[in-house]
């Protein structure tokens, strides 16, 4: 049986952050508050998996708080990540995962939802960038089954 190798054998495993205490307001429906990062990292990024791994993109340090931009007003999100190793095959698939969890998470107000890697962080991160920003291509990757198939996995549906 041939065995599978794994690019980054022994990734650095990271604490989870500490669940948010939920305020009155947090439970109510009818109060409309404003989305801050830490509300958008809780919604979208606590349960997405790796692709590798049998851990979350959280504990592997991919996604963070301190990665994601929101102006509520203006209804934009920009979310950074930073993938374990500089030449991740991956990189590009977590993106999309990100992405995807993104438009099905967030009210659809948010027109300009940016998914990129943090600069320095992949040797490809113009071009998975770029593939990331081009709606049609994005479009295209969900409209293949097997690929929704696996980022559907990752996102535990």
């Amino acid at each position: 049986m041939a065995s599978v190798k794994l690019e980054n054998a022994n990734p650095s495993i990271f604490k989870k952050a500490q669940e948010r205490k939920l305020s009155f307001n947090d439970l109510d429906d009818n109060v409309n508050e404003s989305f801050d990062a830490r509300e958008i990292f809780d919604i979208s990024f606590l349960n997405i998996n790796d692709p590798e791994h049998p851990l979350t993109l959280e504990e592997l340090n991919v996604v963070a708080e301190d990665l994601i931009e929101v102006n509520d007003e203006s209804n934009i999100v920009n979310v950074f990540y930073k993938p374990t190793i500089p030449h991740c095959s991956m990189a590009t698939l977590i993106g999309l995962c990100i992405k995807v969890k993104l438009i099905r998470c967030l009210p659809s107000r948010f027109k300009v939802i940016s998914v990129a890697i943090m600069p320095s962080f992949h040797v490809s991160e113009a071009a998975i960038n770029k593939q990331l920003a081009d709606k049609e291509r994005i479009a295209a990757a969900l409209e293949n089954v097997n690929l929704l198939k696996v980022v559907n996995q990752c996102l535990s549906i």
